[in-house]
């Protein structure tokens, strides 16, 4: 048994090493998505482009939009004269916020009482219109701070202004500098990782029925579960070595700690490749064709990928989302992933997702087998 599964090993790796574009296929693409991924999927804002109308021309008007000015959140691409130009700006798309300083603003700073600002966003990106108003809101905050406490000191404002102020210390855990490449590197080791073997796995056996080699294979004297071990450990080996290639990469080229424990993560990773194999291969005992398997690839991980929480938190999706996600190995492994990157965090507090992985690794991997003896019968 073990001899033939053993040949089947040596044909897999000698047709690997035959294949050129496929040994560039597993190395080059999966590094150049980790670069484009790691640079492009990011929660942060930066240079949001902002057009300015300030009424008030006094220093303190112009001390508050110089703060704008200097901050890389913010690019002011414009000092407009009128609304019409402010109109014209936004509908134009060459500005995505618009700050009004209303004529009066310095006197009623110095007065001690609120001076409005308006803040006009363009929403039809409302996530990125959400994080740009909370960077301005931070900003504006700190410049009312500051400002309160200048009038202390000069002795100038309402009786009593600035004396009581509440200060917020921020304190982030695990990620003190609040990297958005942090959370989303990992998050790409996961979700490439899913797409590659999963791909392998099935369009390599289909391919093998589709030339007909599978009816050859099969009049030998190898057993069905022999054959089915025989062409699922290699894809298990080189998704190892593919973790290890492109976590490796993430974590010096883009600087992301690695805390936790190797084994815990190896762990992970196995009981996740087990439940990628165990898809590949219920896909490819649907499919007849190449096409057909790279069309179910695409119905499937499109919606694995969105419920994985790997940019959406699972938490913000509807109640009948949240409980699909529970069928997601992706959605266990980004936990187990991120939690030993970045926390260190042991089996006390990872045990759940891992005993969710094994679950559906063997459950997947069971019909798999059951439907693929059923195909060959």
């Amino acid at each position: 048994m073990f001899e033939r599964i053993w040949h089947m090993l040596v044909k897999e790796f000698i047709q690997l090493k035959r294949d050129r574009w496929a040994r560039f296929r597993l190395i080059v693409p999966p590094l150049v998505q980790m670069l484009v991924f790691g640079y492009a999927a990011t929660f942060e804002v930066y240079h949001v482009p902002t057009v300015v109308l300030d009424r008030d021309h006094s220093q303190e008007s112009r001390e508050l939009i110089s703060r704008f000015s200097f901050s890389d959140r913010f690019r002011v691409v414009k000092i407009a004269r009128s609304d019409a130009e402010v109109e014209d700006a936004i509908n134009r798309s060459d500005a995505a916020l618009a700050i009004v300083v209303h004529a009066g603003f310095a006197e009623l700073l110095l007065k001690g009482q609120s001076a409005p600002l308006q803040v006009i966003v363009d929403g039809t990106n409302s996530n990125t219109a959400l994080i740009a108003l909370g960077y301005l809101n931070l900003i504006v905050q700190q410049y009312a701070a500051d400002y309160g406490a200048d009038l202390l000191r000069r002795g100038v404002g309402a009786p009593g202004a600035g004396i009581v102020q509440v200060g917020i210390e921020q304190r982030p855990w695990y990620n003190a500098d609040l990297n958005g490449r942090w959370f989303f590197v990992p998050g790409v080791v996961g979700s490439l990782t899913l797409v590659l073997v999963v791909s392998l796995t099935a369009s390599a056996i289909v391919r093998e029925r589709e030339i007909g080699t599978l009816e050859q294979i099969m009049v030998t004297p190898i057993r069905p579960a022999e054959y089915i071990l025989g062409k699922t450990v290699p894809f298990f080996i080189i998704g190892l070595a593919e973790v290890a290639l492109v976590a490796l990469f993430g974590t010096l080229w883009f600087g992301v700690p690695f805390v936790g424990s190797p084994l815990i993560l190896l762990l992970g990773t196995c009981l996740f490749l087990l439940s990628t194999l165990g898809l590949g291969l219920l896909i490819s005992t649907l499919s007849k064709t190449q096409q057909q398997a790279f069309a179910a690839n695409f119905f499937v991980l499109n919606p694995m990928f969105t419920l994985s929480g790997f940019a959406f938190p699972i938490a913000s999706m509807p109640e009948p989302l949240q409980w699909l996600s529970y069928l997601n190995p992706l959605s266990y492994y980004l936990v187990v992933i991120r939690a030993t990157f970045l926390k260190g965090v042991g089996l006390d507090a990872l045990w759940p997702d891992l005993i969710g992985m094994t679950l559906l690794g063997s459950l997947l991997l069971g019909i798999s087998i059951l439907r693929f003896r059923k195909s060959l019968d």
